[in-house]
């Protein structure tokens, strides 16, 4: 259809006067006497701002999108100059007052009350709209533009992308004319559909078999002490402490659940540290089966029950451990003459060189001197005397012993006199307890 506007010019006269008036948007033209249409748009700065134009119209304006193909020039007024001017002023006759016009002006027509309407050119479907945009009904016109998620370039509506403007806070998916957020894993979109929050997997899922620590994203597990973390970084298993290290215990150590603990051998109690042991003097609290005849010995880890010492022939018993050879016995004359019964313990793996014994003259006769020497039970080579002074000795231990064992070496004692041409000698008899631990 052909878009025109119609406004009437009503010229009225005042009683008493013959000047003629025209209504808005004309002005009186003084040479022809008609009521000619006012260019709003070049008589008023401004007239529409932004990135709107101003399109005249007969006893008005308006004001368009500049993109609005159908306002691209203002519209001629075909009308000006068809109706001619009132009548020159005569007798002022008794007319009703004129209310409202006749004809309306563009974008209005009469309804059945002969009033103006707004025409609905988006109803209608009489607007110039692009395919690609939506219609806008307005007072006396229409505008053109796009439905959300789009924007309106060179006449056409082209999608937004949302993501590249960073509406989400995480993940974003564009799609046309909207967008979708999603979170990264260990988050949870929030109800504005763009931010995300934190997860916490430790109170939704507890993936952790023992203690679950919550992170930013994430989660950690950790464990219990005497536990240890395995590789897919959730389950614990127990940590074997008795392999870290053979120091924990001082005899054995036992791996339990979480933890470990000592234990000590029969004979052994096990300290306040929890990794010591100490012997039990099974003697002293009259802990043994030892008859009374016998004599009970401590040694670490247990204890031995001596018999009584009994002199041999041709020897005679001067006490409870010595026995002692007359000289006037023929049988003595190449034997020691005084045997000594010594007892004592050491425990196995005693480090070496170490001295252990120590034996020496009780009286000093002058012009004699003393050999010291080991007459037998060092077939092993593990011992040997070393002379500390004119009259004592030492016996060594060379090379270290296992227990448990019982050894028994005969230390004897030379004594040479060359001023009265005599020799003579005196035994040890000593007998050594190995207990079976090094503690």
């Amino acid at each position: 259809r052909i878009l025109t506007a119609f406004t009437l010019a009503v010229c009225l006269s005042s009683p008493g006067k013959a000047q003629q008036q025209c209504t808005n948007g004309f002005d009186l033209d003084r040479a022809s006497g008609q009521c000619l249409d006012i260019d709003e748009c070049r008589t008023i700065p401004e007239a529409c701002r932004g990135d709107m134009v101003c399109v005249n119209q007969n006893g008005g304006y308006l004001c368009v999108p500049r993109t609005n193909p159908v306002y691209r020039s203002p519209y001629l007024n075909p009308y000006s100059n068809i109706y001619p001017p009132p009548p020159a002023p005569g007798p002022v006759p008794n007319y009703p007052t004129v209310t409202r016009p006749l004809i309306c002006r563009f974008g209005y027509q009469l309804d059945e009350n002969n009033q103006c309407a707004d025409v609905d050119e988006c109803a209608s479907d009489s607007h110039q709209c692009n395919p690609t945009q939506i219609c806008i009904n307005t007072e006396g016109g229409y505008t053109c533009s796009c439905t959300e998620g789009y924007w309106l370039l060179e006449g056409q509506c082209l999608d937004i992308d949302e993501c590249r403007y960073g509406y989400c806070q995480q993940l974003c998916a564009n799609v046309p004319g909207s967008y979708s957020c999603t979170c990264n894993p260990g988050f949870t979109l929030n109800d504005d559909g763009r931010s995300c929050q934190d997860v916490n997997e430790c109170t939704t899922e507890n993936p952790c078999t023992q203690t679950c620590v919550n992170t930013y994203g994430s989660f950690l597990c950790r464990c219990e002490p005497g536990y240890e973390l395995e590789a897919d970084g959730v389950n614990c298993s127990d940590m074997d402490e008795c392999s870290f290290s053979e120091f924990l215990c001082q005899h054995e150590c036992v791996n339990g659940p979480g933890s470990y603990y000592c234990i000590c051998p029969s004979g052994y109690n096990l300290l306040d540290d929890s990794r010591s042991c100490q012997d039990i003097n099974e003697c002293e609290i009259r802990n043994f089966t030892c008859t009374p005849q016998q004599t009970c010995f401590n040694i670490p880890g247990e204890y031995k029950c001596l018999d009584p010492v009994r002199c041999e022939e041709p020897y005679i018993q001067i006490n409870e451990n010595r026995c002692m050879c007359p000289a006037e016995n023929a049988g003595c004359r190449d034997q020691p003459f005084t045997i000594l019964y010594r007892v004592m313990d050491m425990v196995s793996g005693r480090s070496v060189p170490s001295d252990i014994f120590q034996m020496q003259a009780t009286t000093r006769y002058p012009g004699a001197y003393y050999i010291f020497q080991i007459k037998s039970g060092n077939e092993g080579r593990e011992f040997y005397m070393r002379q500390t002074g004119p009259i004592s000795a030492t016996l060594v231990m060379t090379r270290p012993v296992k227990g448990p064992r019982t050894i028994q070496l005969d230390l004897e004692m030379i004594t040479v006199n060359t001023v009265i041409n005599f020799r003579g000698s005196s035994v040890i008899r000593l007998r050594i307890y190995v207990s079976q631990y090094s503690f």
